[in-house]
């Protein structure tokens, strides 16, 4: 007896055993409804973005209006801090207050295609958004030598997590996923 040929009516079957199981290419396939986590290079993409406009108008602001220096920023009393953190709460919801409370998108991750729900797929809402995701970080940036530590480094290095969740993520128990 010889070996059986693949015939046509066996298209799927490559391997030219006709017993094998049928091979097919499933492409990965989402459910209505289900969310989908967005991607982390996304994720740095819409960080870089919205730092990038809320710094230019940040500088503008604290150089044209309140007349400091960059110089001067290094130096400035605490309560010029807490002034100077008030106003960058007040520029950053200045830019992203709308659409954060309409679809949980900063401008960058409109531009993106992602967005902020909570971890079962619900909206976040704007209070979540900003009590528990932003005020925690603006906070910890306040702290001498800690602070900026753990907002620029720590927080953003736990995207590699297999949630990819950062820290102000798991604090207000929020995902970014594709919108």
């Amino acid at each position: 007896m010889g070996k059986p040929s693949q015939s046509a009516s066996h298209p799927g079957n490559l391997s030219g055993n006709l017993y094998a199981p049928p091979e097919a290419h499933v492409d990965d396939v989402r459910a209505e409804g289900e969310i989908e986590l967005a991607d982390r290079g996304t994720r740095l993409g819409a960080a870089i973005i919205d730092g990038l406009i809320y710094m230019v108008l940040y500088f503008f602001m604290v150089m044209f209006v309140m007349g400091m220096s960059f110089m001067e920023l290094g130096a400035v009393s605490m309560g010029k801090q807490v002034l100077l953190q008030i106003m960058g709460i007040g520029i950053y919801l200045g830019l992203n207050g709308y659409w954060l409370a309409k679809n949980g998108q900063s401008i960058a991750k409109k531009l993106l295609d992602i967005k902020i729900v909570r971890t079962d797929g619900s909206a976040a809402g704007l209070p979540r958004i900003v009590g528990l995701r932003l005020l925690p970080m603006w906070l910890a940036a306040m702290v001498p030598y800690f602070g900026p530590l753990v907002v620029t480094l720590v927080d953003p290095l736990l995207i590699f997590r297999e949630s990819r969740k950062c820290l102000h993520d798991t604090i207000a128990d929020t995902i970014v996923v594709k919108a």
